[in-house]
């Protein structure tokens, strides 16, 4: 197979002589985030030399295989395969910094299996937790969401402490209880064991590298648009959020690790995608459809379900800009980028 090069671009010098020489952990590496951040390492060891040593946690190698090997063989990439709820987590050598990314994401587990939706966040995060804190690293990055935020339901910017109203008798809470449990379990640790670990809240991502059948709003609308489909919304759509560009988020990951505090928690988003659902769905059939397809509304309470309850998710992103990180991408370029992967089964 041809080995191809990434063209990436990566400049923040404070951020690259934190990562010189250094070795470096990431969880869900074959996830949306994980690979982005892969890829944009691997791109980094290319452009700059820096000899960025890169342990992938994964449990499929012909999955992590199929996304990694078309890359440069000498690129720093060394697989860790194992399963954090069944098995210890053993590296024989140091690691600097670790990214802790695994999760489950998909809308319609944290439903259908909210129980393994809770203890693959609470309990492998926990083994992360500890072997950070045996391995004495620099640093690790644990990637929450802005669904900690619950169900807020006034529209104002939401600083990092402004969390809100979450229903725990609710089973599609079990995502989003989880990830409260385990940014306090992150700072616990931080401050009984002195283990710097860092949050970043992420805002929902999306880019190459989803997979064609996600069943998330956007990439559903991804495939109204190659299919040329109608977009079919279930709910009204009036809940409004932001968004974020996988290669920006992968940036904003770094920033973090390296340049935020430990035991902080920093909001990553796009401030200028803020749409509700239904504006978004609008967006997509004007810019991107040709006018082949449409927008129609069938509110369905029993498919409502796997979705969240109406919010307003407008996230300020004051905290990490400080940092130096600010997002490139618009919401139509991320979704052409989106699409154009999904085509070619990337």
């Amino acid at each position: 197979m041809k080995k191809e090069g990434l063209q990436v671009c990566f400049k923040d010098t404070e951020i690259l002589r934190g990562l010189k020489g250094s070795s470096i952990l990431i969880t869900g590496a074959t996830g949306l985030i994980g690979q982005t951040l892969i890829k944009l390492l691997i791109s980094i060891n290319q452009e700059s030399g820096l000899g960025i040593k890169i342990y992938a946690f994964i449990r499929n190698r012909e999955k992590a295989d199929e996304i990694f090997q078309k890359y440069d063989v000498d690129n720093g990439l060394t697989y860790v395969k194992g399963d954090l709820l069944r098995e210890e987590l053993h590296i024989a050598e140091p690691i600097d910094y670790i990214i802790h990314g695994a999760s489950i994401t998909n809308s319609r587990d944290f439903v259908e299996k909210p129980v393994e939706t809770i203890n693959t966040g609470l309990f492998g995060t926990e083994k992360i937790l500890e072997f950070a804190k045996r391995k004495k690293v620099k640093a690790v990055a644990y990637l929450s969401s802005m669904e900690v935020y619950g169900s807020i339901t006034e529209k104002r910017k939401l600083k990092e402490e402004d969390v809100g109203y979450l229903n725990p008798l609710s089973v599609r809470s079990s995502y989003s209880e989880s990830k409260r449990m385990i940014e306090n379990l992150c700072v616990s640790f931080f401050d009984e064991y002195a283990v710097p670990v860092k949050i970043i809240r992420l805002a929902q991502t999306f880019g190459p590298g989803v997979e064609y059948g996600d069943n998330r709003v956007f990439a559903e609308f991804a495939r109204c648009v190659i299919e040329k489909k109608d977009i079919v919304l279930h709910t009204s759509g009036v809940s409004e959020r932001m968004y974020l560009y996988s290669y920006d988020a992968a940036e904003a990951i770094l920033t973090v690790l390296i340049k935020g505090k430990a035991g902080q928690a920093y909001n990553a988003a796009n401030e200028a995608t803020y749409c509700s659902v239904r504006q978004m769905a609008d967006l997509v059939k004007r810019e991107l459809s040709d006018g082949a397809m449409d927008v129609v509304i069938e509110e369905n309470k029993e498919k409502a379900v796997k979705y969240s309850p109406e919010h307003y998710l407008y996230l300020d992103t004051e905290k990490l800009t400080k940092l130096g990180w600010t997002a490139k991408t618009d919401l139509i370029t991320a979704y052409k980028k989106m699409i154009e992967a999904m085509k070619a089964g990337q």
